[in-house]
């Protein structure tokens, strides 16, 4: 599937390095999906970056699936971001 031309997009990606050997999706949506996403997010604590590039591509990556190989390098920025801003808070 193509992924969409809509700005309004939010992909959530998880990694736990214990269980899982690669990152993997596990919620994608566009407006208003991708607006509940967000709020979720917001709610519990959950950063969130805008890539709209990198979430056009993860937007062809099904729930559940893991990030392919060819994403690593971009969705292991999105993690440094994450990490840093969690080790911001712990300051």
């Amino acid at each position: 599937m193509p992924a969409p031309d809509d700005t309004e997009m939010a992909i959530a990606i998880k990694y736990d390095r214990e269980k899982d050997n690669a990152p993997r999706v596990v919620a994608k949506g566009l407006r208003l999906k991708a607006e509940k996403i967000k709020e979720i997010a917001k709610q519990h604590g959950v950063p969130f970056m805008k890539n709209t590039t990198l979430a056009g591509a993860l937007y062809r990556v099904e729930v559940g699936e893991e990030v392919p190989e060819e994403l690593y390098d971009a969705v292991a920025e999105v993690l440094n971001f994450v990490w840093a801003l969690q080790q911001e808070a712990k300051k």
